[in-house]
């Protein structure tokens, strides 16, 4: 689901929420194959502004349970799309959702690196509001200078990105 307008938005508390039901469809559906579901994304960072889509990560023991996920994730609406080009995360895009918040659907084996990724950075922003603060402003500017191109949008923000990256690493050694 490729995003064609760039709209960035304030932190709404609704997200929470919006996850939560997201939530609910998919242990509903997957049951103990979700080993766990996790919110990720800008969504996911209190008062982080945000494109208001929430980001999920399912995470799997393992690459040998996603057959069956797929299967269980067809059977709600969810179509795979495969790793496109990030290992270690295969996405699913899905119509006729109109019930729930836009969303990403990703699965994740509990040993993929990308998911490590994603929550290290959710919890590092989680834990350090000046970022959030920085964060939200070069979105903010980025959606502005750049609202319908998001590769534009998101070559914006990547110095940001990596430099978090770079602070997360440097704090693991």
């Amino acid at each position: 689901m490729k995003t064609k307008q760039v709209v960035v938005t304030p932190y709404d508390e609704a997200w929470k929420q919006n996850f939560k039901e997201i939530e609910t469809e998919i242990k509903a559906a997957l049951g103990k194959l979700a080993l766990g579901i996790e919110h990720v994304g800008s969504t996911a960072v209190p008062g982080l502004s945000a494109k208001p889509i929430i980001d999920i990560d399912v995470v799997i023991a393992g690459k040998e349970q996603l057959p069956e996920v797929i299967k269980r994730l067809a059977a709600i609406g969810y179509e795979y799309e495969g790793d496109l080009g990030i290992p270690g995360r295969e996405a699913f895009r899905y119509e006729g959702k109109e019930h729930l918040r836009k969303h990403h659907l990703y699965v994740c084996p509990e040993n993929s690196p990308e998911l490590k990724r994603h929550i290290a950075f959710r919890d590092y922003l989680r834990a350090h509001p000046a970022a959030v603060r920085e964060y939200s402003r070069i979105k903010e500017e980025g959606a502005a200078l750049y609202p319908r191109d998001i590769d534009r949008y998101i070559e914006h923000k990547s110095p940001f990105i990596n430099k978090i990256y770079q602070e997360i690493m440097e704090k693991q050694e």
